[in-house]
């Protein structure tokens, strides 16, 4: 399940919280 088929989804899962974390972060300090 998901927007992408084989290894690249669980890729792109990871990269989408890491970009949610980094704009979260800066929004922060």
């Amino acid at each position: 399940m998901g927007l992408f088929h084989g290894d690249f989804d669980d890729f792109a899962l990871i990269l989408v919280l890491f970009i949610l974390l980094v704009i979260v972060g800066a929004a922060e300090n």
